[in-house]
């Protein structure tokens, strides 16, 4: 190397030619004119460029003759072009020059002058500011760290101003000069790396993603070379890049925390907050992130194993999958678990906190990374249940949410790994204090992720303490009973055939869901809930279920129906149990009617016995498919008459007891529709029934008139031979007036069974005087507007005429000439001369 610099000193030929060449031009740069100045620089230019020089020549001319020159032009002259050429071929001379070390006394004077802010002399061009950051580049990339660690107050100064610099391309500049000094002198830059730190974060927020990305890279590079210590002041702005929306600057984020944990000094200490800033990558939205994070993320866990491969020797020997891993997840390998493990404690708290942020971005990440802990830690969270139950709780009560679907499966996690006997334990416990339905979900993901094995011995506790009237009846709101639903699909899902121990539970769950208002929305899947369960026994069905349970269920709601008013939960439960059984409340008929006959004495809630006497009323539309499936409801007919429906039809005061006398009047129709009320039956309950059903005839309610008339109808079609009629026509005739045109027609059919009834010449001749008046109360009704009215009492007519012939002839006679029309008068005599009678004047 001496012989080589020897060589070309100064008596080499060609560098005293190439010298003497460049002082003709050298001169015009002191000229005081800038055209002089550019023709000078411009002829350097020429002359040094256009030929291509061996490094020594160059660095021994560059050195010798230009650099201070073109320093100086650097430094002071006020012609932007000036500067602009002269960092031209300063930076050709660094470059190609072979001694570069030898221009930092000079050039890092000016380079401070020109970039450290605020000067009034401070480069104003940011062409040349980034020109120039560039050089300090050169420079820090070329020369070893001896010859710049005299200077490095100088480069951290200029460091500073660059990373404030408003213009993006400077900041970028300046944040690979600032990586490149952290690296080209790690022994002399931790003194002044706290310097960096400020500015650093001030731009890590920039508009210009590239620019973060910059910053970022180079906050990396500043902490690993330098301080350490500045780790605190940069975690949290890192930690909020992680939100970034530009996948390049969230990779940066990754690549640097997987830097640090790989690399950093003190790493150690720093592990609870830089393993969070890694696995965040994990759950980025892009591939390439998520395989990057994933690939560091394997190297800090195998070197950690390296590093402490004393301390986990056992575990290294004995490896073994967990029998009851959760499909589907993939288990960390074991520096990874024991990275966490040993961390969490430190990293929870925090990160609860941010599940709980205002922020949801901060949420949705804090619920993801929770998850990923949650995998690697696995059992090792046993002793963090409290705080992490507190905070699922807190989360699931939104009902939800990314945030509320995450947590569920950090409780399904939870399952997984968590003894029950740990974890239900505690979770019944806060059920039990206070019932909420965030408390139902967290159970029902626990359970969810349980094994089938584990959970199996717990079954019995479970179903016991969901089916406790203080938890399963709770609330009417909308979300705890979908909460308490989900619980009992869990359990149905995950246990399967075992569930046969706790089928009646279950059911008795089911069926106080079921009746629960608030529920009606949930009705579909109630009955898939039912229909599987029987599936989980190998039953046919629901039927098949309530078969196997009916005795219980009937007892479970009988307990208190001595003291039932309208609000109790049992009322509705009887009534799910009635309407869903079907075929197998005919099997429980003895139970079901001692129910009716002691809750529907007149003594009891009125709105309580309407709830009642509407069950019973739907089960009696179709009573061979439910209360008479057995056959055995007629040994309670006569009970149901005389001591349920009579005295419910007496008439009481209130909107409440009309409406029971209504549905007790529907109950009376459906037993005489259905066949269950025979003739001979009718007869033994007749004198218990008829005042009440007569006196319903003037009910306020239409359909209470309706059927009124049509259970009359029948009662005189079955057993009107042996009725007073004469007090029950005029009721009936009342009824022809009445406002509804469905109860007139029934009211006069009713009128020609009446005149059946008469049959014979003894009633007949009784009944004279009454029959007369029915014939002119009938004739006014057959010149009605209606023509349907007119028809039916023409039949009614046609029915009594043949009585008294003569009779109703003179009637119609004085009455004939009023109506609008005599059709329906002639129609009348005509039908009465076709039975045999004879007109005659006297």
């Amino acid at each position: 190397m001496a012989d080589e610099e020897g060589a070309f000193g100064d008596h080499h030929p060609r560098v005293a030619e190439l010298s003497q060449a460049l002082a003709r031009h050298l001169s015009g740069l002191q000229d005081a004119a800038r055209p002089a100045r550019l023709q000078a620089l411009a002829g350097l230019r020429e002359t040094v460029l256009a030929q291509r020089l061996p490094p020594p020549v160059l660095q021994e001319v560059f050195g010798k003759v230009l650099l201070r020159p073109l320093t100086r032009c650097l430094a002071d002259d006020p012609a932007e072009r000036c500067r602009e050429l002269a960092l031209e071929l300063t930076r050709h001379g660094l470059s190609r020059g072979t001694r570069p070390a030898k221009a930092l006394p000079f050039l890092m004077p000016a380079l401070a002058r020109r970039l450290c802010w605020p000067r009034a002399d401070g480069e104003a061009c940011e062409e040349l500011r980034l020109g120039l950051l560039q050089l300090l580049g050169l420079l820090l990339e070329v020369c070893d760290a001896d010859a710049l660690a005299p200077y490095l107050p100088e480069v951290v100064c200029v460091l500073r101003s660059a990373l404030l610099d408003p213009y993006p391309r400077a900041k970028r500049e300046g944040c690979a000069a600032a990586a490149a000094c952290a690296k080209a002198m790690p022994e002399h830059f931790h003194m002044q790396s706290e310097s960096l730190i400020k500015p650093l974060m001030q731009a890590i927020s920039h508009q210009h993603y590239r620019v973060r990305v910059a910053v970022i890279q180079a906050t990396g590079a500043v902490i690993q070379y330098g301080n350490a210590k500045s780790f605190d002041d940069v975690f949290s702005h890192l930690a909020q890049r992680c939100f970034d929306d530009i996948p390049q600057v969230r990779e940066a984020v990754i690549s640097v925390a997987g830097e640090w944990l790989l690399h950093l000094r003190d790493r150690y200490s720093y592990f609870h907050k830089l393993i969070p800033l890694l696995l965040s990558g994990l759950t980025d939205e892009m591939h390439e992130n998520k395989e990057l994070a994933l690939t560091y993320w394997k190297k800090v866990g195998l070197q950690w194993e390296k590093e402490n491969e004393d301390d986990i020797k056992d575990k290294l020997d004995f490896y073994a999958m967990p029998s009851y891993y959760p499909q589907g997840l993939t288990r960390p390998e074991l520096g990874c678990r024991e990275l966490v493990t040993r961390n969490i404690f430190k990293i929870l708290p925090g990160l609860c906190h941010d599940i709980t942020d205002w922020v949801e971005g901060t949420r949705i990440k804090a619920s993801q990374l929770l998850i990923i802990l949650l995998q690697h830690a696995e059992d090792h969270i046993t002793q963090h249940m409290e705080l992490l139950l507190r905070t699922l709780y807190r989360v699931c009560s939104d009902g939800e949410g990314t945030v509320v679907r995450n947590c569920v499966k950090a409780a399904e996690l939870i399952g997984a790994f968590v003894s029950p006997a740990v974890s239900l334990k505690l979770i019944v416990s806060d059920l039990e204090k206070a019932p909420m339905p965030s408390y139902l979900m967290v159970l029902a993901a626990v359970m969810q992720g349980s094994p089938k094995k584990v959970l199996q011995p717990h079954l019995v506790f479970l179903a016991n303490t969901l089916s406790r009237p203080e938890i399963s009846q709770r609330s009417e709101e909308a979300f705890y009973v979908e909460q308490l639903l989900c619980c009992v699909q869990v359990l149905i899902n995950v246990c399967q055939e075992d569930c046969r121990e706790i089928s009646l539970q279950l059911t008795k769950l089911l069926v106080t869901i079921t009746a629960i208002p608030s529920a009606g929305h949930l009705h579909v899947k109630l009955e898939e809930t039912i229909n599987a369960l029987a599936e989980a026994q190998r039953l046919g069905g629901a039927v098949d279920l309530y078969r196997q349970h009916i005795a219980e269920l009937m007892e479970w709601v009988s307990l208190t129906h001595d003291h039932w008013t309208c609000y109790s939960p049992e009322l509705l439960q009887l009534d799910v149990i009635t309407s869903q059984a079907g075929p197998v409340i005919g099997e429980a008929l003895q139970e079901f009617m001692l129910i009716l006959q002691t809750c529907l004495q007149i003594s009891r809630d009125p709105r309580m016995r309407l709830k009642l006497f509407t069950s019973l009323c739907q089960l009696l539309q179709k009573p061979n498919e439910t209360i008479n499936s057995q056959g055995q409801f007629c040994n309670y007919l006569e009970m149901v008459i005389k001591d349920i429906l009579a005295p419910n039809l007496q008439w009481q005061v209130g909107r409440t007891a009309a409406a029971i006398r209504t549905t007790a009047v529907a109950c009376l129709w459906a037993l005489i529709c259905s066949g269950l009320l025979s003739p001979k039956e009718m007869l033994n309950v007749r004198d218990a029934l008829t005042p009440q059903i007569i006196a319903t005839l003037e009910e306020d309610s239409k359909m209470t008139r309706l059927l009124s008339c049509r259970i009359i109808h029948a009662l005189l079609d079955s057993c009107g031979k042996d009725f007073e009629l004469s007090k029950m026509y005029p009721e009936l005739l009342k009824r022809l007036d009445d406002t509804s045109h469905d109860v007139r027609l029934a009211a006069a059919n009713a009128l020609t069974s009446w005149f059946r009834c008469i049959n014979d010449d003894e009633k007949k001749a009784l009944l004279k005087a009454n029959i007369e008046v029915l014939y002119q109360e009938l004739l006014v009704h057959l010149d009605d507007p209606d023509q349907k009215i007119q028809s039916v009492i023409l039949d009614v007519l046609k029915e009594g005429g043949t009585l008294y012939p003569d009779t109703l002839a003179k009637e119609i006679e004085a009455v004939v000439h009023k109506h609008r029309t005599p059709t329906y008068c002639d129609q009348l005599l005509q039908h009465l001369e076709s039975t045999g009678w004879r007109y005659s004047e006297s």
